[in-house]
């Protein structure tokens, strides 16, 4: 990892109680076994790395914005929506049209997004809004793609595999938030570069892959196809922990790409004319994200959700589907 760690939060344990405050106010029931893998989880442990210098407001914020996350992601990955598209277009249908203001919320999980959307969009530009909703209408929908995957009994190659995982990932909304807790607003132009746009797909494909070569046995296990490594497996032969090897190198070759698509960055701010406050968010970008990367790639050696994972907590019922019913 050739990037430094910013260490950590120090307003962790105040987001994390937060957290669970908000949760229980929005009526988002967990069952033992859910609330055993949220704390195993440690969603506020992923924020406070990543965003280390962040107010509490945002810290909070962001925390809640992915502990919520992590709700629809077991409930996709581990209860019956993940396995009958019918269920899983409904759902998340009605998710992305709360998103979108084209519905009223129903049910704990609407109710909890539509007060998120909320607290975060208030005085954010509606070209930012944009983005935000988009790059989380995108993951969403990688849910349904993997449910009818599973229902057509449909493997997809590591290429197709790379571009789904970048949204499924979920990273590209948090560094949407990123911009709200580092006081920068992006413009059109500057999304539309092409290094910014290299630099963001390699963050985010780092998340993805790195999050793969610590699920992989677990998700073997499980039958679950979707995960880098195994799929690595199944295109070249060999053993799981050869893939995982296999994609560890990987992972150091996404790290180079972060770092040229910086040089490529402010070459073309250069080659643009870019300067002021535009040059001054899209140096921020540079600044911040090999922190981000950094902080990801800790929090997964350390989370226990990764570091230990516990078959046993899977709740083959759906133990999260109340939320989700009016």
């Amino acid at each position: 990892m050739p990037f430094e760690s910013a260490g950590c939060n120090p307003g962790v344990e105040k987001t994390r109680q937060a957290a669970w405050e908000w949760a229980e106010s929005s009526d988002l029931v967990l069952s033992p076994v859910a609330q055993k893998k949220m704390i195993r989880t440690r969603p506020e442990l992923w924020i406070s790395l990543i965003f280390p210098e962040a107010s509490q407001k945002h810290l909070d914020l962001f925390c809640q914005w992915l502990f919520w996350a992590f709700l629809v992601d077991d409930e996709f990955d581990d209860g019956p929506a993940g396995r009958d598209p019918r269920l899983c277009e409904s759902a998340i249908t009605h998710l992305v049209d709360v998103l979108d203001g084209a519905r009223a919320p129903a049910g704990p999980m609407e109710h909890a997004l539509h007060e998120l959307l909320a607290r975060t969009c208030t005085d954010r530009p509606a070209h930012w809004v944009r983005q935000f909703r988009r790059d989380t209408a995108a993951w969403l929908w990688t849910y349904y793609a993997e449910a009818v995957d599973r229902a057509a009994g449909h493997v997809p190659s590591t290429a197709d595999f790379v571009k789904h995982r970048r949204d499924s990932v979920a990273m590209q909304p948090f560094l949407d938030l990123h911009e709200i807790t580092a006081g920068i607003d992006l413009t059109e132009s500057a999304r539309s570069l092409p290094a910014y746009i290299a630099l963001r797909n390699a963050v985010t494909d780092h998340s993805g892959l790195c999050n793969d070569i610590c699920s992989f046995e677990k998700e073997a296990l499980l039958g679950y196809e979707h995960n880098t490594v195994r799929l690595i497996q199944r295109d070249r032969g060999g053993t799981l922990q050869e893939a995982a090897d296999e994609a560890g190198i990987l992972l150091a070759r996404i790290a180079d790409r972060v770092q040229r698509a910086e040089k490529e960055l402010i070459e073309e701010m250069d080659a643009a004319g870019i300067e002021g406050l535009p040059r001054a968010a899209l140096e921020r970008c540079v600044q911040d994200y090999r922190g981000l990367v950094r902080g990801d790639f800790d929090y997964h050696a350390r989370a226990e959700r990764y570091t230990r994972p516990d078959l046993v907590e899977i709740d083959e019922q759906g133990s999260l589907s109340r939320n989700f019913a009016a």
